[in-house]
């Protein structure tokens, strides 16, 4: 049995709005599952599939407080298409934001809720992962960042040293999954969270022990009026084990 990573969920005080912007930074279709989840892929995307990380939004009226541990890169192919990317999500609401990065070449920039993402210079390693470079999760520790997350789902750990591990799934496609080293420690429910999926006839229970073998642990919340299963990963993080699919 294994998971893969099929999206990140975003709580948003305006789903709606906030959709539209992402949809509009990307390039990708909107859809709606009913009031309070705006759902975002990739236009004639046959979801799941490892070729992208879609987007939940999902309504919360608690407003952001402090800077998110996860968060996403914006792959681009030059550096004038880097300066045109910037001009756009400027012109969408976007701002840039100082999360004490330096002189970098990248862009940090936070959406109209808040959530910082970074627009990234043209780099050779996410040139065929679709506008998502990465999806960038802040720990104190990668190497046990990755070895949970590289047992808890089939996708393939690439690079792991005391600062960074690096995760794709094993086909190849779509983006990376990142765990960087910051100082910075979890303090409040993290308002974007990832989202796994195990594959077709898999059992979800028999799905919930492996990850909790694996180090996974309960968050605290009540859930029993869900169909899914909230954990936290070994740095507290909360992720959905959904149904399978």
């Amino acid at each position: 049995m294994a998971t893969r990573l099929v999206q990140i969920n975003m709580k948003a005080q305006d789903d709606s709005a906030l959709g539209r912007f992402w949809a509009e930074a990307l390039g990708w279709g909107v859809d709606s599952e009913g009031p309070g989840v705006t759902n975002l892929e990739p236009v004639d995307f046959a979801y799941p599939s490892p070729e992208a990380v879609c987007i939940d939004l999902v309504a919360d009226p608690e407003p952001k407080t402090v800077k998110n541990r996860v968060h996403l890169d914006l792959a681009t192919t030059s550096a004038a298409h880097q300066a045109e990317l910037v001009a756009r999500l400027k012109d969408l609401g976007a701002t840039p934001v100082d999360v004490g990065q330096g002189d970098v070449p990248w862009t940090v920039m936070a959406d109209p809720e808040g959530n910082e993402f970074c627009v990234l210079e043209p780099r050779p390693i996410y040139r065929n992962t679709g506008p998502i470079a990465a999806v960038v999760v802040d720990c104190t520790d990668p190497r046990t960042m990755a070895r949970f997350w590289g047992e808890a789902m089939d996708w393939t750990v690439h690079e792991v040293t005391d600062d960074q591990a690096t995760m794709r799934s094993a086909k190849g496609v779509g983006p990376y999954l990142e765990f960087l080293r910051t100082p910075d420690t979890k303090s409040v429910w993290n308002r974007v969270h990832l989202d796994v999926r195990p594959y077709p006839g898999d059992d979800l229970a028999a799905e919930e022990a492996r990850l909790r073998a694996l180090g996974a642990t309960d968050p605290g919340i009540d859930q029993s009026a869900i169909s899914w299963t909230v954990l936290a990963d070994p740095e507290g993080n909360e992720f959905c084990l959904l149904t399978p699919r």
